[in-house]
């Protein structure tokens, strides 16, 4: 019987990944192609952002991926200068989080967008960020 393979896609999001194995690991393959997902259960449609393979809500595994598409409504950010292990470099930026109706998305603003020019309400897509170690993550954006 062959040995099967880890999937552990997972150690290629973020800046350190404190995991290389999750049962999402289709995330990563979705970010290399360029899309930012969520999941959705199919049982009790129940969003997640970041996906889950399991609803807390009908316990239920059944869930099904959807695209983070358009834009969200800039809900509330804070520029941090002090950041967790592996963010040092990156310091100061801005976290955020995003409104898109039926669910809300947390995360990074770009640094192409300055801290001064953000305000409460403003529109904002969710894209693929490409880090310059060839981690993948994602960032907001300008529409």
């Amino acid at each position: 019987m062959a040995k099967k393979e880890a999937d552990d896609r997972f150690k290629r999001f973020g800046r350190i990944s404190f995991t290389a194995i999750t049962r999402a690991n289709d995330f990563i393959g979705y970010l290399e192609e360029g899309k930012v997902m969520g999941t959705r259960c199919k049982e009790c449609g129940a969003i997640y952002f970041p996906p889950r393979s399991d609803c807390f809500r009908c316990l239920r595994s059944d869930t099904e991926w959807f695209e983070i598409s358009g834009t969200g409504r800039l809900l509330s950010f804070s520029q941090l200068n002090y950041g967790p292990a592996g963010f040092e470099d990156d310091l100061p930026y801005t976290i955020a989080l995003l409104d898109y109706g039926e669910y809300k998305v947390f995360g990074k603003i770009s640094k192409d967008i300055p801290y001064e020019d953000l305000n409460v309400g403003m529109e904002l897509r969710t894209e693929v960020d490409t880090l310059p170690n060839g981690q993948l993550s994602y960032v907001f954006k300008m529409p």
